[in-house]
């Protein structure tokens, strides 16, 4: 039996689970996108192709067996979306949390039993079903557990609103010893430039004590701010409007020095390079087309 352990983002990786593109469907109807980014390329025609986006997933995953990492791919699922492995569910410290997922996609937890099933049962956990909650918006950072949410009364009206204070109550009760952070989100069905689908959409830690974060993905200003203070301002990468939609934050840590970025993010991969990182940089600009990047397809379950 394995043993699930995850206390931040960036310790060294040990094993994850990457999506698969493999049999992903044909083009969503408007009426079947989850976000507005995907709407935008349904509309456009640049929907993208099932095998450009394996291609991109099959270059992460060299990159993780380049770095020793033990790569679990979910069973596939006929012409089902199974790409965000990250939506599905998280780990902090030695608990596996399913997430309450959108109900169109709940069978995407189980294409991953045959993974959980090699960990000790007794670790993993759901948490009420009132409580939404998507990986994308848990951060595990030492002290603090980082959740991104949503608590306007109108959270219903919103398909973007994926965590809601509800789940972050029932973090607080699973991790009595952690501080659990909530952070008010922007979101909108219609604007991808103005929607932060996860935290990991507008922010992320990175190495041992830096950040990259996008002050306009924040509800409440000081909410922001904490982060800032947090991390210190010589230590933050800020991204524009443009490069949050582009999703520059959604990068990956491998290690406190090494990230997985996209090659088109030139801006930040300086920036990472400069502050002595070492960027292994990939195409997945196809699969960003759907509001989500490296970090949205991956799933951490052990790091040391």
């Amino acid at each position: 039996m394995f043993k699930f352990n995850i206390e931040n983002e960036t310790s060294p990786l040990q094993a994850v689970i990457l999506g698969t593109a493999n049999s992903n469907g044909p083009t969503p109807k408007l009426s079947e996108c989850y976000d507005p980014k995907s709407m935008e390329h349904v509309k456009a025609g640049t929907y993208p192709k099932e095998v450009d986006m394996i291609k991109e997933m099959d270059e992460v995953s060299e990159v993780f067996k380049k770095h020793n990492v033990t790569v679990y791919r979910p069973t596939i699922i006929e012409n089902y979306n199974q790409i965000f492995s990250r939506d599905i569910g998280f780990v902090i410290e030695d608990k596996f949390i399913r997430a309450n997922i959108l109900p169109d996609r709940d069978r995407e937890i189980h294409a991953i039993d045959h993974i959980l099933k090699t960990f000790n049962s007794d670790c993993i956990f759901e948490l009420p079903e009132e409580a939404h909650v998507e990986g994308g918006d848990v951060m595990p950072w030492g002290d603090y557990i980082f959740v991104g949410t949503y608590s306007g009364d109108d959270y219903p009206d919103y398909i973007t609103a994926r965590t809601n204070m509800d789940a972050v109550m029932a973090l607080q009760e699973l991790f009595p010893d952690k501080m659990v952070k909530s952070f008010e989100l922007r979101k909108s069905n219609t604007d991808a430039k103005n929607n932060a689908l996860h935290l990991d959409c507008c922010f992320q830690p990175i190495g041992t004590n830096k950040a990259i974060i996008h002050k306009n993905g924040f509800l409440v200003e000081k909410e922001y701010q904490f982060l800032v203070d947090l991390f210190g301002k010589e230590n933050i990468f800020e991204i524009t409007k443009e490069e949050m939609y582009n999703m520059n934050s959604n990068v990956f840590s491998i290690s406190p020095e090494v990230i997985i970025s996209e090659k088109n993010f030139t801006r930040l991969n300086s920036w990472l390079r400069a502050q002595g990182f070492n960027v292994e940089e990939v195409n997945y600009s196809e699969i960003a087309k759907q509001e989500g990047l490296l970090r949205c397809s991956t799933l951490p379950l052990i790091r040391e």
